[in-house]
């Protein structure tokens, strides 16, 4: 079979679970993984019969609804690749979202120490050690998984990150942290009772501990975030964490009541309030 054949026949297979443009987008990112050719690059030529089989395995996985990142174990984020399975979540649009504004304001201050709170699959401390180089980047998480999947993209990335083991919820564990000049955190904030309405290849395969909080608690990462901040990050520390849309309001109020000031709220490219950033006084 050749290129172009296999290509229609893994998108027509795809169609009924995801529609037409995203089952065009994941048969391109298969046919690109096996055969390292972009969109229209020797459609005509064979394929090997490892390849063929390789493709099938990768099919029925998508059919099984396992995310194409998890299948293909590479998700893009700011221009670059990242290794990513079951361990971390799906790096997301809003989050590079998040990078960027972090990168315009604070390029201006070389000699920082950055500490990222949930390192997932390290997106967000190697992106910021890439664009600022002169920055200390310390990351932690809960997960030992989720720590050896970063580990290996910084090295992959060729970046030096801190990376510290710790539950951020235990007060006793965020006495070994570094003393940060900016805080930044993609922390858990899906109450338990929105997994009804997620996609359900999200609420099966990705890493729950990195997604959800409790109902009658949807801050207590937000509250611990900022109790740290205030109490033991440098003065004037920075602190920009992403945000449930609908949260947004309470967040502000969490972070004001422990103190922080200057609290500005940001919209995603979906004019969704996603991103907030607080100063320590």
């Amino acid at each position: 079979m050749t290129i172009a054949e296999k290509f229609h026949f893994l998108q027509g297979k795809l169609v009924a679970d995801y529609g037409e443009r995203e089952a065009f987008i994941i048969a391109n990112m298969v046919m690109e993984k096996i055969t390292g050719m972009r969109n229209n690059e020797s459609l005509g030529s064979s394929l090997q019969a490892e390849q063929e089989i390789r493709i099938n395995q990768f099919l029925n996985q998508l059919l099984d609804h396992r995310p194409v990142q998890y299948v293909l174990n590479e998700a893009w984020f700011q221009g670059m690749k990242f290794f990513v399975d079951e361990r971390v979540l799906i790096p997301r649009p809003e989050t590079e979202e998040l990078v960027e504004w972090i990168v315009k304001e604070e390029k201006g201050h070389p000699a920082i120490t950055v500490l990222d709170i949930g390192s997932g699959s390290g997106c967000i401390p190697i992106s910021l050690a890439k664009k600022l180089p002169m920055a200390t980047i310390h990351s932690c998480d809960i997960s030992e998984g989720a720590l050896e999947v970063a580990a290996l993209n910084a090295k992959a990335l060729g970046t030096n990150i801190h990376w510290h083991h710790i539950d951020f919820l235990q007060e006793q564990d965020r006495a070994s942290l570094p003393r940060p000049n900016i805080i930044v955190s993609n922390p858990p904030y899906i109450p338990q009772s929105g997994r009804n309405e997620m996609d359900q290849h999200v609420v099966k395969y990705e890493p729950g501990i990195a997604l959800f909080v409790p109902d009658e608690n949807a801050l207590v990462f937000y509250a611990a975030i900022a109790k740290f901040a205030t109490g033991y990050a440098a003065p004037g520390a920075r602190l920009y964490v992403e945000i449930h849309e609908n949260l947004g309001e309470q967040v502000r109020q969490c972070f004001s009541k422990a103190g922080l000031t200057r609290i500005e709220t940001r919209k995603d490219m979906q004019d969704k309030e996603r991103m907030i950033r607080a100063i320590k006084p």
